[in-house]
């Protein structure tokens, strides 16, 4: 179910430069219950990714209130929204552009997260690289292409996520998962100023570790960094976290640090 601008819709106007440049952004909510988990953290992200597109001035509190009313009355499902820059411009230029477009949807929530909490997931790497560019870095934006092939790569393996490089050879993500490992009361996760995107349930998952006996380090190390891990674990707003069994030939069984996050996750 799709709402554009408020009204119940399923057509967007083809010259929105959402789909004709990928201009815009989008967060991706969990609904518990009717209530959209992190509701405040999921706006919050899309002011901060509008003001760095330089978007035209939204309705925040519409868009609020549409992605509420989309989550009412049912106990489990992801809301997604959308925000572009709406119609106007002349070719690349966004100039004109003064009503950006608002779009929500409402669908199922993916039941095969609730099986890999409890088994556990295998991780393969993508030989798709994400290019760096701090200019974007961090931002769910709308040109997800470089995630499209990783997950066309993806679905020709038996993994089931990938890991994912930069161009540079450096550990940045999964294809939609930020990544944690753990070595000893050390954890880290990787740097995602040249590249990836900062998860929501990332940022949670940093919060959880300030001040617990873990310390946590941002780095940038390539994939044999995962070699001598003891566990590791990867997170987005909908899986919320979970456990890794399997990377690449590496194996982990350890569960500590997932059984000190996943209550509060």
């Amino acid at each position: 179910m799709y709402w554009i601008n408020g009204q119940q819709h399923d057509a967007l106007a083809p010259s929105d430069r959402g789909l004709q440049f990928g201009d815009g952004c989008f967060t991706t909510a969990r609904v518990v219950e009717g209530k959209i988990d992190l509701l405040p953290w999921h706006i919050e992200r899309l002011q901060q990714s509008a003001q760095r597109l330089m978007l035209p001035a939204c309705d925040w509190d519409a868009l609020e209130y549409e992605m509420v009313r989309a989550a009412e009355s049912i106990p489990q499902g992801v809301v997604k929204a959308i925000l572009t820059r709406g119609s106007g411009g002349r070719g690349y230029s966004p100039k004109g552009c003064e009503h950006p477009t608002r779009i929500v949807s409402r669908s199922a929530y993916p039941m095969h997260y609730l099986q890999w909490r409890e088994q556990g997931i295998s991780l393969a790497l993508s030989p798709v690289t994400l290019a760096r560019h701090p200019l974007l870095a961090g931002l769910k934006h709308l040109n997800r292409l470089e995630q499209v092939l990783i997950r066309a790569h993806l679905d020709q393996t038996a993994a089931d996520e990938a890991l994912v490089l930069d161009t540079a050879g450096m550990l940045v993500e999964c294809c939609a998962a930020n990544l944690f490992w753990r070595k000893g009361k050390a954890v880290f996760t990787p740097d995602l100023s040249q590249a990836g995107v900062a998860g929501l349930m990332r940022r949670r998952v940093i919060e959880l570790l300030a001040g617990s006996r873990y310390s946590l380090h941002y780095v940038s190390e390539p994939l044999e960094t995962l070699a001598d891990a003891e566990e590791v674990l990867v997170s987005n707003a909908l899986m919320p976290l979970l456990p890794v069994n399997i990377a690449q030939s590496w194996h982990y069984s350890s569960r500590q640090l997932y059984d000190f996050l996943r209550p509060h996750c």
